[in-house]
């Protein structure tokens, strides 16, 4: 559904002066002792049923009643108008402190009131304890709130009171209803995963048959998966996740290749740093690669493990405490990779090095071998044709040098700055064999 996003802050702008007069309402009713039942038929909400914002079709999508709407309203005002809780700050004359029915907290960086779940019960429930217990639906794990990951309650410590959590709306969504566009999580310790970005396109890659049969496979389910999913009978036996694993030597394309499979399908690509992910300490692997499950969880993302053989390698037989939690971490990751409702593309230069009990639940396996004469050929040609005059002849330096795509745009890059610093336009055969014999000497090989 196409929905106007840029009018969702007026819209929410409106339906936070709505908020505003039902906090007052409530606090009115509290002091003056009345308990009516009905008291929010006098601050009727706006009319969003024929409004086209993205604010409006999410109410409409999930049928939030009035107190979902409070709720979500709520989690959203700390961000945008945190000044509408301040009247929260009266203070107890008997006790001179603030009233624990109003819940909420400050925090050290933000000097305002914080509605917690305390909070959200006073407005809506007042001291009805039926409607209090009702009031724990909205945040379990069934509840739109949840499996769409629009807020939440923020974790309590053990044996203090549920409610006492924070309303937390998700980054997601406050992206979404302030911005009009979706949360891209900067790379840091709490999200230990880089966006992939990249210019190539289909046009730019060349793939022997089988490798481009199987990525077909992997396109087809980005295409369809949802009417899939959504069918009575097959979603009783098939998942949302997918799972791949791109196998082949360096330079074959499989980084790349996860690139344009996001690009063109409209996916965003993260790439996760093994290096933070993975820790000495126990427990810690697990954490870190939780937070980016959890974060991926519900988005439109692709999941990309690079050299994933460091993370999902093979499970040990079991003679030191160390085997022990290394197999266990390894159970861990396949059961996250098992549970996540996104598309997951692991990459290595080995296979055999990755465990079995992975590899039997891959979709697709993606060998990328070495280009073939004809494939090099054609590699040449796109990356090198338009852009330079070339006294080269490239079918013999396909047929004579036996590289992968990876090296080519090695060369290229090499030839390019040889030709800017002869002032000219042109690449001669010595400056592709003189890049070709750099990539040669990586490898500890002389031509």
């Amino acid at each position: 559904m196409t929905t106007n996003t840029s009018n969702s802050l007026q819209v929410i702008k409106a339906d936070l002066l709505w908020l505003n007069k039902v906090i007052e309402l409530r606090i009115e009713k509290y002091f003056s002792g009345e308990e009516e039942e009905e008291w929010m038929d006098s601050v009727p909400p706006p009319d969003l049923s024929l409004d086209d914002s993205f604010y409006a079709h999410v109410i409409r999508k999930y049928d939030f009643s009035i107190s979902e709407r409070i709720i979500l309203l709520m989690a959203l005002a700390v961000h945008v108008n945190p000044v509408i809780y301040d009247i929260f700050f009266v203070k107890n004359e008997h006790y001179n402190r603030g009233y624990t029915e109003f819940g909420g907290i400050t925090s050290t960086s933000h000097s305002g009131f914080i509605p917690t779940g305390e909070t959200a019960s006073f407005i809506l429930c007042g001291r009805n304890f039926e409607k209090r217990f009702q009031m724990l639906e909205y945040f379990s794990d069934y509840h739109p709130f949840h499996q769409a990951n629009i807020l939440h309650l923020s974790e309590v410590k053990e044996g203090e009171p549920v409610f006492c959590g924070t309303l937390t709306i998700s980054k997601e969504y406050l992206s979404l209803l302030t911005q009009g566009k979706a949360y891209q999580p900067q790379f840091g310790s709490a999200f230990p995963a880089k966006r992939l970005h990249t210019s190539f396109t289909w046009a730019d890659a060349v793939y022997d048959e089988h490798t481009m049969a199987d990525l077909e496979d992997i396109k087809g389910w980005m295409e369809h998966s949802n009417h899939i999913i959504e069918h009575e009978q097959l979603r009783k036996y098939l998942k949302k996740g997918y799972r791949a694993l791109f196998h082949g030597p360096p330079g074959t394309g499989k980084t790349m290749t996860a690139a344009i499979l996001g690009r063109e399908a409209g996916m965003d690509v993260y790439q996760v740093d093994l290096s933070s992910v993975v820790s000495k300490y126990i427990g810690e692997t697990e954490k870190n690669l939780a937070a980016v499950f959890d974060m991926a969880e519900n988005k439109n993302w692709i999941l990309f493990f690079d050299e994933a053989d460091a993370l999902f390698g093979k499970r040990t037989q079991t003679q030191s405490s160390n085997d022990q939690f290394a197999n266990q971490q390894v159970g861990y990751l396949l059961q996250r990779i098992e549970d996540f409702n996104g598309i997951v593309i692991l990459a290595t230069n080995y296979k055999e090095n990755i465990d079995s009990a992975f590899l039997r639940r891959f979709q697709s396996v993606v060998y990328f071998p070495k280009p073939k004469l004809e494939q090099r050929l054609k590699l040449w040609e796109t990356y090198f044709g338009g852009a330079f005059e070339l006294d080269v002849d490239l079918e013999s330096i396909a047929t004579e040098f036996e590289i992968t795509g990876g090296s080519m745009i090695n060369v290229l890059r090499y030839c390019s700055i040889a030709a800017m610093k002869r002032g000219n336009n042109k690449i001669y055969e010595e400056d592709i064999k003189k890049g070709i014999s750099k990539e040669y000497q990586k490898e500890g090989v002389t031509i």
